[in-house]
């Protein structure tokens, strides 16, 4: 076993690393161009919206009370007729990255505490590269990337964006293997 304080520099090297691919990442026009299409005649729809005054939140449309309301007949036309939505409301205003590239940051160093706690608990110190990688990578790889599928089961988000995620998330776990694999405590 390895204590978790003894690897703090794995934890803190393999989050700001991510951190800095994932920048890389979405600021370079790849593969997450066209993750969000516009809607047709977004500033018809916009303008017919702003009236109910939405507040932040996720919302779906048409949405039943219970169980048995979904089973009414004007239920069931509602969602022929659609359109069937399920929406997430951001605050009004100018988009600020700040808060949710903290929030980001902090969850690489979440990702880096449960990778080292994993592989804390069955590798000793001095254990060689390779095994390391193997075990926080795969750990990462689970945090980074395997419940983001849920995304696409429940709420129609389309696979090819959750596969680009996924992709997302492999690099990350392999960089956060690699990271403690690098710097994992050895024996004088």
């Amino acid at each position: 076993m390895t204590s978790i304080a003894a690897l703090w520099m794995p934890i803190l090297a393999s989050a700001v690393i991510v951190f800095i691919a994932s920048s890389i990442i979405h600021m370079a026009p790849l593969w997450h161009r066209s993750d969000c299409p516009p809607l047709p005649d977004q500033d018809r729809i916009m303008d017919a919206l702003r009236p109910f005054g939405l507040k932040p939140g996720e919302f779906m449309l048409p949405r039943a009370g219970d169980m048995k309301s979904m089973q009414s007949p004007e239920f069931v036309e509602k969602l022929k007729r659609g359109p069937v939505i399920y929406m997430t409301v951001m605050p009004n205003g100018p988009f600020s990255m700040s808060r949710n590239l903290i929030q980001w940051f902090i969850y690489t160093l979440i990702v880096g505490v449960f990778a080292a706690y994993v592989a804390g608990r069955v590798l000793a110190p001095d254990t060689d590269y390779l095994h390391v990688f193997r075990i926080t990578s795969t750990t990462a790889f689970i945090a980074y990337s395997v419940g983001l599928w849920q995304q696409s089961i429940w709420y129609n988000r389309p696979w090819s964006t959750t596969f680009k995620l996924t992709f997302d998330g492999l690099i990350y776990a392999l960089l956060t293997g690699g990271a403690f694999g690098w710097l994992w405590p050895r024996l004088a």
